[in-house]
């Protein structure tokens, strides 16, 4: 199901907007952000990607202007991916497809007691799992 889906909106994302999936899921976890930024390494682990994946998909994404990359003024090895104002129209574009799309294939499938019980679930697994922002990051002060 996780796998069909998550197709099915990589495909509304394409015909919709100029963003991939992949791109959406950086530029959702930096809007997340108040300062729209984040240290690659707290990226990698809040989308629980490997380091080559998202240099590269950072990599593209800057290439197209829809974030740039910042040095880190204290740790000299650190980067800061940062969104831009392209990145935040691009995602301001495709943000309300994607969730029309997501409540059509999803949300509006389920009763409420069905979607409560994939929220406990999900809560379930998560705290199993470990969640990436309950562990101590690295902080770079700018």
């Amino acid at each position: 199901m996780q796998m069909r889906l998550t197709a099915a909106l990589a495909r509304q994302l394409a015909a919709d907007s100029v963003l991939s999936y992949q791109d959406y899921l950086v530029l959702v976890a930096l809007t997340d952000r108040a300062d729209a930024r984040m240290r690659l390494f707290e990226l990698g682990l809040q989308l629980g990607w490997e380091q080559s994946r998202l240099s590269h998909q950072v990599a593209r994404m800057s290439d197209r202007g829809l974030v740039a990359k910042e040095p880190c003024a204290s740790d000299r090895r650190g980067t800061f991916v940062v969104l831009t104002e392209d990145g935040r129209a691009a995602i301001e574009h495709a943000a309300p497809g994607h969730a029309d799309t997501v409540r059509r294939l999803f949300v509006d499938l389920l009763t409420p007691e069905q979607l409560a019980a994939v929220g406990a679930a999900a809560e379930t697994v998560l705290a199993a799992l470990g969640r990436s922002d309950d562990r101590p990051a690295r902080r770079c002060r700018s």
